[in-house]
């Protein structure tokens, strides 16, 4: 504290003209961060992709291509080509109408045929229902199945967004949504058994998470020990669109919320507005996000940090005090930093803070770091990843307690690093690394 009282004092004179306009972060602009790519630039919502034999499928929320619209790429990056309606007939005419043909899901079964999960238009009741249909190529024509909707729970609101979920046992499932919303009700992500190729049910419905605001577009996938339930929340006809998820030891639960979402409009530095209707495929992730009038696709690398989802240009944060410290303290009671915590006193020549963070692939990163200075003119620290020097991050003078962020640009390895932020010029207290 004495350290920065005095440095405080020596730059009273100088320290106006130093510090960032009201309400202007104080941030290095980099270019270092990939963010998800654009792979489809027409409207092409709610996407339901996967690869078979070499070629990728996606299927969208039908809109002008048709009910089911369909495209095809030699790879999950492109180039992508629309190749029509893959229902070209339409929803079962014996329960719905068309007009609102929503999320498909479409699953390549072990005997070569395919079966197309939908959600479409109950007549009788004028809520979405779900339903079956099967084809012998991802193409289709897919035919429908039966005559009446396979989950239509009306005294619910009906149901939506269908995706199926094959567990490490071989046991497959549907996951699905009541559309509380539509009736002014509380929203359960359930989860149903199936059989003949996900024509028929078995059993009964397992509420997963239950939810009083948006909670749809479900995607659910076992990793090791643990099972991710992904969802988006927020009204999806805007930017507030974004995509969390739940972990839980067994499908039964206790399901546990992240943190923080996934992906937002602000993760990702507004490069995609509303990222939602997310597609979980591997390595790779599928997300929609508004361009003008119309939902567009994009595509991202997801890596597995200690199987937590970690996803290539949008924002994941450490706390700095969380990491290893060397020759300096974690200051607690830190007024307006990220979690009440910061690590303070980096000020020797052997004082060091460093974190362990993880990268989806090698490659350019941002890193960002939220810091506070009050030393009265632009104060450093050196950055070393992996133990190698990559230069320094500066920090514009702020005024202690006044939370900033700084941005460099970093190189990654695929998988887990080290970033060691190390005494550089001047002082600055470290709240938090993003890396991007």
């Amino acid at each position: 504290m004495l350290r920065r009282l005095l440095m405080a004092a020596l730059a009273a004179l100088s320290l106006a003209a130093l510090l960032s306009a009201p309400g202007q972060a104080s941030t290095q602009r980099t270019t270092a961060a990939v963010f998800p790519a654009q792979i489809i630039g027409e409207d092409f919502p709610d996407p339901d992709v996967f690869e078979k034999n070499g070629t990728w499928y996606a299927y969208s929320t039908n809109n002008g291509r048709g009910h089911v619209p369909v495209a095809t790429a030699p790879s999950a990056n492109g180039p992508w080509t629309i190749r029509g309606d893959a229902m070209p007939g339409g929803p079962s005419s014996g329960w719905a109408q068309s007009g609102r043909t929503w999320a498909p899901d479409v699953y390549p079964n072990p005997d070569g045929s395919y079966t197309l999960t939908y959600t479409a238009w109950h007549k009788a009741s004028g809520r979405q229902c779900i339903g079956v249909a099967t084809a012998s190529s991802p193409l289709g024509p897919f035919a429908p199945v039966g005559s009446q909707p396979m989950i239509c729970p009306l005294d619910l609101g009906g149901a939506i967004d269908a995706n199926t979920f094959v567990a490490n046992d071989g046991t497959r499932s549907l996951v699905w949504k009541n559309d509380g919303n539509a009736i002014g009700q509380p929203s359960t992500l359930w989860l149903t058994r199936t059989a003949n190729n996900g024509t028929t049910l078995v059993g009964g419905n397992s509420a997963l998470l239950t939810s009083s605001g948006i909670i749809e577009a479900p995607d659910l996938v076992q990793r090791g020990s643990q099972y991710l339930l992904f969802f988006s929340s927020g009204g999806y006809t805007d930017c507030n669109y974004l995509t969390s998820y739940a972990t839980a030891p067994s499908l039964s639960g206790p399901w546990t919320t992240a943190f923080r979402p996934l992906m937002t409009t602000a993760t990702v530095d507004n490069h995609i507005c509303g990222p939602g209707g997310a597609d979980f495929v591997g390595d790779k992730v599928f997300v929609h996000g508004w361009v003008g009038g119309s939902r567009h696709l994009y595509v991202a690398d997801l890596g597995w940090a200690n199987d937590y989802p970690v996803v290539r240009g949008s924002r994941v944060r450490y706390e700095a005090e969380r990491g290893t410290l060397n020759h300096c303290v974690v200051r607690s009671n830190a007024a307006g930093a990220s979690d009440g915590k910061v690590v303070a006193y980096i000020d020797y020549a052997d004082s060091w803070v460093e974190n362990t963070v993880y990268a989806p692939v090698a490659g350019s990163y941002t890193l960002h770091v939220g810091y506070a200075n009050g030393s009265g003119a632009t104060a450093s620290h050196g950055v070393v990843v992996n133990g190698n020097s990559q230069g320094a991050v500066s920090y514009p003078a702020t005024g202690w307690d006044n939370w900033q962020q700084s941005s460099v640009s970093v190189t990654l390895n695929a998988g887990w690093n080290t970033i060691r932020l190390t005494k550089g010029e001047l002082y600055a207290e470290v709240d938090y690394l993003e890396v991007q």
